[in-house]
């Protein structure tokens, strides 16, 4: 965490938590049972140990499974703005869809993601990692997304991937994008 404090706040940005379900075997991936008491616990203590190296924290984004979950299950939003609001206060809340009315109604700003190298299914949800294609790996398909998404007017955020494989050259395409 240290280290990326230090590389973001040498390229001018801000720092954002990105909890996730205590699950590094899957990288986050995999939804968890876990009982709301405990899940606000650990978002909380997740929060605190990057306010505690960073200081001032800006923004929260849920990480994996947590994320989509987040955006379906009431009780699983309110455990993860709760863990938040108890490490970082009311921090802006980038996420789904599904979690911006109870965000805004707990006193959070809130931005609706888009994903820049992701494909999206016909209904509008993020396609499965495990389909065909539903990873961009190309730079210039991540900024035609980009300009897609941002047309739309739905999106607040856009989200590149660190674990993609052409992450930088994506988020270089995408930045690109956004000072076009």
């Amino acid at each position: 965490m240290s280290r990326a404090v230090l590389s973001v706040r040498a390229g001018g940005s801000r720092i954002a938590a990105h909890p996730s379900y205590e699950d590094r075997e899957h990288f986050g991936r995999v939804s968890l049972d876990v009982a709301p008491d405990a899940l606000t616990e650990s978002i909380r203590r997740q929060c605190a140990q990057l306010r505690e190296i960073a200081g001032d924290v800006r923004f929260a984004k849920p990480h994996g499974a947590l994320y989509h979950d987040a955006g379906r299950d009431p009780a699983r939003a309110r455990a993860l703005l709760d863990g938040i609001d108890a490490a970082l206060g009311k921090v802006g809340i980038i996420g789904p869809p599904g979690l911006q009315a109870l965000a805004e109604e707990r006193g959070f700003a809130f931005f609706h993601e888009g994903f820049a190298d992701r494909r999206y299914a016909a209904d509008g949800t993020l396609m499965p990692r495990s389909e065909p294609g539903a990873v961009i790996t190309n730079p210039v398909d991540a900024s035609v997304q980009a300009r897609v998404l941002l047309a739309s007017e739905r999106f607040r955020a856009l989200c590149v991937h660190g674990d993609n494989p052409a992450g930088l050259e994506i988020a270089r395409a995408v930045r690109d994008v956004l000072l076009e």
